[in-house]
């Protein structure tokens, strides 16, 4: 019995282009690299007069968020604008799903505006996929974050800000501290710093707040805040994300800053040059003190400038993937 082609994985086309963008698990270290490459290209955009660029000139993408961000958003819509697209944000969550709408209806009608691509946020893991895998052909996917599954364009850019102010990662110990259990971006930073050659992840948090099966990111846990922070590079606090947690598992917002917060004291046991990083929104005296957000060692706004060159880069390269497969179908039709 003859062989068969192996179907390329979702996000990837027949050349192993991004087509949709919906998690970093199963990409390659070469593609992380093409995505923080063509981002580095699109930061100078930012700095131009006229920040524009013509690469989406007559495509339309489309934000669909089924939970609020402010700062996702904006930047999406920002990214989309300087390619030149036309942007049409929806705020789901206020709309048709809390009519009882189902998530396969709010596509069919999604689709029926004839957009070339839709940037998703669900509260739900694994909806950006079931979109991906619905949706009809040559419309990309783009996940702006769901549930605690993913935040892959969130993980790019804190990799984007790792890489342009402490280099190549090949020699770095970097640090992820707080609500690992609730946390998205912790699970897209873990895989994608050890898909770019990380030697050393450290995880920091309350047991309660670690998940399960950590090792299979290859990370070192602690639970002591001082021990997992001595000599790191860069450190990633994370958000406690009240929303998502369940009684009992934190006694109070005072003991987490006692035990987990980051303090002008505490950074001072990582590396004198590390870099301090935080998604946002910031929670100071909970997650970070002030002092340290704002000061010398804190990228965070940083963070917001590089994230909407990644967020040009994957738009760009996901469209650009889409339309190559169409012309592989049409090549194929043709000689079929």
């Amino acid at each position: 019995m003859p062989m068969t082609a192996a179907k390329p994985p979702l996000q990837l086309n027949d050349q192993g282009q991004l087509r949709h963008f919906l998690s970093l698990d199963g990409l390659s270290r070469d593609l992380l690299n093409e995505i923080l490459d063509t981002a580095d290209s699109f930061l100078e955009v930012g700095a131009r007069a006229v920040k524009k660029v013509p690469l989406l000139r007559g495509k339309t993408v489309c934000n669909v968020f089924f939970e609020n961000s402010t700062r996702t958003r904006t930047t999406f819509e920002l990214a989309a604008k300087r390619l030149s697209a036309d942007v049409i944000t929806l705020n789901v969550s206020t709309s048709s799903t809390s009519k009882g709408e189902t998530l396969t209806d709010t596509l069919r009608n999604l689709e029926a505006m004839a957009a070339d691509m839709f940037v998703v946020r669900h509260g739900d893991s694994g909806a950006a996929h079931f979109i991906a895998e619905h949706v009809c052909p040559g419309v990309a996917i783009i996940n702006g974050g769901d549930g605690r599954h993913a935040h892959p364009t969130q993980g790019m850019l804190d990799m984007l800000t790792i890489r342009r102010h402490k280099g190549d990662f090949d020699k770095l110990s970097v640090a992820i501290v707080g609500d690992i259990l609730h946390s998205r971006v912790a699970r897209s930073n873990m895989l994608a710093l050890k898909t770019l050659g990380c030697p050393d992840i450290r995880v920091i948090g309350p047991r309660t707040l670690l998940p399960v099966g950590l090792e299979q990111y290859g990370v070192q846990v602690f639970t002591d805040m001082d021990q997992g922070l001595a000599g790191v590079d860069v450190v990633i606090m994370l958000r406690l994300q009240r929303e998502r947690m369940q009684g009992g598992l934190l006694p109070s917002e005072g003991e987490f800053f006692r035990l987990y917060g980051l303090t002008p004291q505490r950074l001072a046991l990582a590396h004198p040059e590390a870099i301090v990083m935080h998604p946002g929104p910031i929670n100071r005296g909970v997650e970070i003190d002030s002092a340290v957000a704002d000061g010398s060692q804190s990228v965070i706004l940083n963070q917001v400038t590089y994230g909407i060159a990644i967020r040009m880069a994957v738009l760009s390269m996901a469209m650009s993937g889409q339309t190559a497969q169409r012309q592989t179908n049409s090549e194929s039709e043709e000689q079929a």
